[in-house]
């Protein structure tokens, strides 16, 4: 028997007490207790190891030591919370435990209480455990309630789950404080809390001055904060409890990244966003981000444009109060009415009849400290009026009708979000606007008819001599005087001729120098509408030439309406059509050069692909949607595309989009939604599901075209390239069965594929998806669509099922009419049908 030596039977007590002790701390590492408290600069970390609380030095300056909560294992640190942040320690000797009255306290080196939770009911029994919210919390351990937390305590940073809230009755507020400076945590001068009014509304206060706000609650979004990105990562909230109290949180979904607000000490709101395996935090929002964000900026009665030169003017039928001081830039005296209202005259001027009016702002931050009123929004405006007091007024979605008196301070024009406000102005302030308009119109309608006549009249001149050299019998000779297309050369009726006349004609000899005779080398492609050609006029200037070809299968129609839709129409989004030529059976079409040509020669090609990165693809996408909404609500004409896909999308040299092709468009009249054809045309893949079966066409058709052309440039696929896939499902089927299967992220093209995107390509997934359900009036319009994108819709609705999710249906759909189907050469350009 081997007997322990001396030093053996020595160490074991050691041994025992430092394994209990181990044990002990590692099943608690998350707890403060009485008996387990925690010596600088010792930590406890959250059971999930996302946050850390101890001792920390935010300046390596200063000796002062605090206790606070940071996230954990990220580089960049980031402190969310401090204990002591007003009574720091001045040396590294302080503890944190529990105190004989149950109290979390913080001691220094001679046991002193330099910090206190302050909860007055002494417990027997109770413990601080750190949540993996970043939540410090000290529970009752005889019963398990929390007594206090941290959440009702913050320092500078907003983190998810606390709530930021204002009790109108007790002035009780929770309220963000900011830092006196970047190293020092002590109480700073701003403040961020909930405006205590029956409009919610968030302001940052600089002392007891306003000195940002984000406008009203609607029930979605602050109003006034058309910028905030947070509406990509998270789900903002604001509550009344009907008992006073108002409080404002956030919910956020995305457990591989972390996000939170915090209150700098220069007063900035910012929104940090950190993506697991980045090293720094990325700031994605600021309230200030202009001037214009400063409160009050342009003083009363004036109003602030960040784009404007200066950026504060008067409102309409106001003056600057101060002009010497207005002149200097110095506007926070604002600006003062040029007419009374007749309210402030007693009624003793304006005449029977001669009635103040209210001015329409539109898209503005509405003024700070609004009345709600109970009214409909038609009577909002009937008690405005009616009210002495009421100065202007407006009707929101998930607010009401809201009212303002006294003076309208802090209003923004923005270039998109906000909201229309109605000001109430003098009588002879809307006779000035109104004798304006009528000056401008007048002036407008002229000078319209005397361009139109003088365009006539030169057209008129230019036709002559062309028509006497036909009758002379002379013919055109290569190397002769250059001339155009005459009106006699042309086929058709007299109808289009005169459409014809409205543009610039080129002759064929002209367009066949400019060419080199249609050279091969100079094909740049071939569509159903025939072969497209690049040539260089005699100035210098590039263009591209589209000729009609006699088997393309389509006329004299398809051209003139090309020529007629597109004539009409100028956007930057649009191909811009320079000119046509129609001379015996050659029929043309000049177009301005697109030096990148068709989407789809980047998109799908695997070399090119990559040169469209995630910025690039946003600003395509958007351009398309842009030119779209032109189309549907913003031009002369309500046009309907009827082709759109990835080969009609041009690129310009800066890869802008231009959408191209019109041959099969159609015009809407002002008040019709939708119109049925016996002939349908367009490209199979891109038809939206009414259209290709009943004949049925809207803008709800171009918008599910846009859904197909937005899913395949996030996914860098064509439509069709899993018709032949095990499967059998069409791009539109394999997103759909991604989205259930919650993989969606599966469908991003790995050249885009970047994390620090990925929140956002996801949500163009998602509205791409809204785009391509299977019944139109399921589909978003293509203005809600940019809404979605841009995020002014902050929670999208679930989308539904997309048409045509299995390829065997459309080719059944395909064999059924193969026998009315006449289909183009090209089977990505142009295919039409007989539809039922």
């Amino acid at each position: 028997m081997v007997r322990p030596s001396l030093m053996t039977l020595l160490l074991i007590p050691v041994l025992i007490f430092y394994c209990s002790y181990s044990i002990e701390f590692c099943t608690a590492i998350d707890t403060i207790t009485s008996t387990q408290p925690i010596h600088d600069p010792q930590t406890i970390v959250s059971s999930g190891a996302t946050f850390k609380l101890g001792f920390l030095s935010p300046s390596v300056n200063f000796t002062n030591q605090y206790v606070g909560i940071w996230y954990n294992d990220i580089s960049a640190k980031a402190v969310v919370w401090v204990a002591n942040r007003d009574t720091p320690l001045n040396d590294s000797s302080g503890i944190v435990t529990i105190s004989e009255d149950g109290n979390l306290v913080v001691l220094n080196g001679q046991k002193q209480i330099v910090w206190s939770s302050d909860v007055p009911n002494a417990l027997v029994n109770s413990s601080a455990q750190l949540s993996d919210s970043g939540n410090l919390m000290l529970q009752d351990d005889s019963n398990g309630n929390i007594i206090w937390e941290s959440f009702e305590h913050p320092s500078d940073s907003f983190l998810q789950g606390i709530k930021i809230s204002t009790n109108k009755f007790t002035g009780k507020k929770t309220q963000l404080t900011s830092w006196k400076s970047p190293s020092v945590p002590s109480s700073g001068r701003y403040t961020f809390g909930v405006n205590p009014t029956n409009i919610p509304e968030v302001f940052i206060w600089n002392g007891s001055l306003p000195y940002w706000r984000s406008g009203p609650w609607n029930g979605q979004i602050f109003i006034g904060m058309p910028y905030m990105s947070s509406a990509y990562y998270s789900r903002s909230e604001v509550v009344d409890d009907k008992r006073g109290n108002v409080y404002m949180g956030y919910t956020y979904a995305d457990k591989s990244s972390q996000l939170y607000l915090t209150l700098s000490s220069n007063g900035t709101l910012m929104e940090r966003y950190w993506e697991k395996g980045k090293e720094i935090w990325e700031t994605t929002w600021v309230s200030q981000n202009s001037e214009c964000e400063a409160y009050g900026k342009c003083g009363p009665f004036g109003s602030c444009n960040v784009k404007g030169s200066p950026i504060c003017t008067c409102l309409q039928g106001f003056d600057p109060k101060d002009m010497e001081e207005w002149s200097r830039g110095n506007w926070a005296s604002g600006c003062t009415r040029r007419q009374q209202l007749q309210c402030e005259r007693n009624n003793s001027g304006g005449g029977k009849g001669k009635q103040d009016g209210f001015l329409k702002l539109n898209t503005v931050k509405v003024p700070a400290f609004a009345a709600s009123v109970f009214a409909s929004e038609d009577n909002c405006k009937i008690q405005c009026f009616n009210n002495s007091s009421c100065i202007a007024y407006g009707y929101y979605s998930g607010i009401g009708c809201l009212q303002w008196s006294g003076q309208l301070i802090d209003i923004q024009e923005l270039s998109y979000g906000g909201a229309d406000l109605y000001i109430c102005v003098a009588y002879s302030e809307l006779e000035k606007m109104r004798s304006t308009k009528l000056v401008i119109t007048i002036a407008v309608l002229i000078g319209s008819v005397t361009i139109a006549i003088c365009i006539y009249l030169s057209l008129r001149w230019m036709a002559r001599p062309r028509g006497r050299m036909k009758k002379s019998g002379k013919l055109f000779k290569r190397g002769e005087r250059d001339a155009d297309c005459s009106n006699e050369s042309m086929l058709g009726d007299d109808q289009n001729q005169i459409k014809l006349e409205e543009l610039p004609l080129f002759s064929f000899e002209k367009l066949a120098i400019a060419t080199d005779d249609f050279d091969g080398a100079n094909k740049l492609g071939q569509g159903g509408f025939g072969p497209v050609y690049k040539g260089k006029l005699a100035s210098g200037q590039d263009i591209a030439v589209k000729r009609l070809s006699r088997s393309s299968g389509q006329g004299q129609e398809e051209f003139m309406n090309e020529v007629v839709v597109i004539s009409q129409l100028q956007h930057r989004n649009l191909i811009r059509l320079l000119g046509c030529c129609v001379e015996g059976e050659k029929k043309m079409l000049i177009y301005e050069y697109m030096l990148n040509k068709s989407l789809d020669a980047f998109l799908f090609d695997p070399i090119k692909q990559k040169l469209l990165d995630w910025r690039k693809r946003a600003n395509i996408i958007e351009g398309i949607g842009r030119g779209l909404l032109y189309l549907h609500r913003d031009s002369r004409l309500r046009i309907i595309h009827r082709d759109l896909k990835a080969s009609n999308v041009l690129l310009d040299a800066d890869l802008n989009p231009k959408i191209s092709d019109f041959g099969i468009a159609k015009i809407f009249g002002g008040n019709q939604d939708q119109a049925n054809t016996k002939r349908v045309v367009g490209t199979y893949g891109y038809m939206a599901p009414e259209y290709a079966m009943e004949g049925r066409f809207s803008e709800k058709s171009d918008v599910f075209s846009f859904g197909v052309l937005l899913l395949e440039i996030l996914s860098g696929q064509k439509n069709t390239s899993f018709y032949h896939d095990e499967h059998s499902l069409s791009l539109l089927g394999f997103a759909w069965k991604l989205w259930n299967e919650d993989r969606i992220v599966m469908l991003i093209d790995p050249t885009i594929s970047d994390p620090c995107f990925q929140v956002e390509i996801l949500r163009y997934i998602h509205v791409g998806l809204l785009c391509v359900q299977d019944f139109a009036t399921d589909r978003p319009t293509i203005n809600t669509a940019l809404f979605m994108l841009s995020s002014e819709v902050p929670i999208l609705p679930t989308p539904k099922q997309p048409a045509f999710t299995e390829t065997r249906g459309l080719s059944n759909v395909r064999s059924s009419q193969q026998s009315q189907t006449k289909y183009s050469v090209n089977d990505v350009t142009v295919t039409i049908i007989d539809g039922r």
